[in-house]
């Protein structure tokens, strides 16, 4: 196995499991970075907060990367499909050591590739995004490619769950589905929001496990913000790699063999089996962390003003709750 930046999918593959007390002390430092981002004229804080857990875990823990060697061809792939919440995602950068932490000031001047949304001049992103809906055909053409030329490359793709709106999302599933692609993994930030509305209350998603094993995905659905479900689940999931064998026999398996099998603590197992592409609906709470914005739907969108981004960090950690007098952003 190539070196990793984080050593702990290393040590996990090896028995030996993830450092807890590390991923929530990143996951802390990760939502700093995240609230301050959010001064001087603002970001998507509401859906980064949701989708720190994952991005901290995914990076740390199921990503294998050579930072000597960030375009290997052996590398794994991590994809933010929606990509408004890159705070979260340059967040994240800063903490794994492939971004300096200077760099997240600029994140809403175009002099710096950092601007706005994913850029890929950005060590550890794979792809631009934006414009919701297209990552999952982009995260399963890497796929199919890594499965034509025998790699055992593992691709994983972020999307939100308003997102799911996108057909291109679900004929994205059914040609992966088709070619049988186990190497590839569609993980959903579930916070209930889209923009400023909750999503079952506009075109609901719900049964989304059912509908996902309807497609012919293996699916598992955890607490978001649980690095021990997220540890459990990534675990018990046989993420494929190989070759196809040529025979109409779908892909050969190079990496060990086979679906786990039973469910344990990584959520509840829908439509187990091999070959078939992996979803982790992973639950979570919008504006996670703050509980002056926490599941608002007006709060998706914020720009806080100084005093106001030292109280959030000061309620951030456990003291009491900031005082938000900010405009809110309302769509419709």
């Amino acid at each position: 196995m190539m070196n990793t930046t984080i050593e702990g999918r290393a040590k996990s593959e090896h028995g030996v499991g993830a450092d807890m007390a590390l991923l929530k002390e990143r996951a802390l430092k990760v939502r700093e970075h995240i609230i301050r981002m959010s001064q001087g004229g603002g970001c998507f804080i509401g859906a980064s907060l949701s989708c720190v857990e994952l991005m901290v875990y995914l990076y740390g823990e199921v990503i294998r990367r050579d930072p000597a060697q960030p375009q290997s061809p052996d590398r794994d792939y991590l994809f933010l499909s929606k990509g408004h919440d890159v705070p979260a995602l340059y967040g994240t950068l800063v903490e794994m050591g492939l971004l300096p932490p200077e760099r997240l000031s600029n994140h809403l001047s175009t002099s710096d590739s950092i601007y706005w949304h994913p850029n890929r001049n950005i060590p550890g992103v794979e792809f631009h995004s934006g414009s919701l809906g297209h990552l999952p055909a982009v995260a399963a053409g890497v796929a199919l490619d890594c499965k034509l030329k025998g790699a055992s490359n593992r691709v994983v793709v972020i999307t939100g769950d308003g997102e799911l709106n996108e057909g291109s999302v679900w004929e994205t599933i059914l040609v992966a589905n088709a070619y049988g692609l186990d190497n590839l993994t569609i993980v959903v930030d579930r916070n209930q929001f889209q923009a400023n509305i909750r999503t079952e209350e506009l075109v609901p998603l719900e049964p989304l496990a059912d509908k996902f094993a309807a497609f012919g995905c293996e699916v598992r659905r955890v607490n978001g913000h649980s690095f021990e479900q997220l540890e459990a689940a990534f675990g018990e999931m046989t993420i494929g790699g190989g070759p196809w064998d040529g025979n109409g026999g779908g892909w050969q398996d190079t990496n060990g063999g086979g679906h786990h099998g039973g469910v344990g603590d990584g959520g509840t197992l829908y439509g187990g089996g091999r070959g078939k592409v992996k979803v982790v609906i992973a639950d979570t709470v919008r504006g996670k962390g703050l509980p002056s914005i926490e599941a608002r739907a007006d709060r998706w969108f914020c720009s806080f003003s100084a005093r106001e981004v030292e109280q959030l960090l000061e309620e951030l950690h456990g003291n009491k709750k900031a005082k938000i007098e900010s405009e809110t952003l309302v769509v419709r």
